[in-house]
């Protein structure tokens, strides 16, 4: 055996770096939503006594994880993995047919350590704050109206999501926009559905959270709803555009990155 057949034989395959990257990815935007959520709604946060309505500082971490989401899917890692960041995302796409099982399992699995590990290394640096009620590691819970209207609001949000970027990330002319629609509905979810069911829309960042506070009330609801909302946008889609219309499961395929998909835009 040469040492070149070694070296090939230790680097791990391709789809397994995206996979990472896609985990990492999920982990700095917990890491960002704990930044934000422990400086907004800290019990001794400047911001908090600055701005007394509930609503307002929901509008500002709107914009601020609209924005950071946006970064992300746009940034060089992101149009590396194809930026899913949710393993409802993931496994919508592998429903589709545009993401082999072995490459979705190894991104869902990326995406809940990453959120995991994400959420972890903020919470060492943000203590004790973090784990206040107030904050309670940004964790999502329903709001005071109840189990069902918290799962439909899930189911909702993230069919509307999932029908925007199949619509979008599926069109050579739109597909450049993908990321700015996604990060404009994580916007307005945050500012004005949030006291329903906290706007969750991703079972890995849920998780991370209950984890980590060790508070998993209704966690079912934000592993379950997601999955169901992003499936019944993707059959929707396919009844109405066909099967072909689906052309791959990168949310930003206009760049200079290869595709570990199974892609179909050079067709296109």
């Amino acid at each position: 055996m040469t040492a070149s057949t070694v070296h090939r034989r230790s680097v791990p395959p391709v789809w397994l770096r995206m996979a990472a990257l896609d985990g990492l990815l999920l982990g700095l935007f917990m890491v960002a939503a704990a930044t934000f959520g422990t400086w907004l709604e800290g019990p001794q946060s400047t911001w908090r006594h600055a701005l007394p309505d509930p609503f307002v500082r929901r509008a500002i971490m709107g914009l601020l994880m609209g924005g950071t989401a946006v970064l992300l899917i746009y940034s060089p890692l992101g149009q590396r993995s194809g930026a899913h960041l949710n393993p409802a995302t993931t496994l919508t796409f592998l429903r589709l047919g545009r993401v082999g099982p072995r490459v979705a399992a190894g991104y869902v699995l990326a995406q809940f350590l990453g959120g995991t590990l994400g959420l972890w290394v903020a919470g060492a640096w943000l203590q004790p704050t973090i784990a206040a009620p107030e904050v309670h590691y940004v964790a999502t819970l329903p709001g005071p109206w109840g189990l069902v209207p918290a799962f439909g609001a899930e189911v909702g949000m993230t069919f509307l999501l999932m029908l925007a970027v199949l619509h979008l990330s599926q069109s050579r002319r739109w597909n450049r926009h993908t990321g700015l629609a996604a990060g404009a509905l994580v916007a307005l979810y945050i500012t004005f559905e949030a006291p329903v069911s906290g706007m969750s829309l991703n079972p890995a960042r849920s998780f991370a959270s209950a984890l980590l506070a060790r508070d998993f009330t209704a966690l079912w609801l934000y592993l379950t709803a997601p999955v169901l909302g992003m499936g019944i946008a993707a059959e929707m889609f396919v009844r109405r555009r066909g099967l072909h219309a689906v052309l791959c499961a990168k949310l930003h395929h206009d760049n200079r990155h290869a595709c570990i998909f199974r892609c179909n835009w050079g067709a296109h």
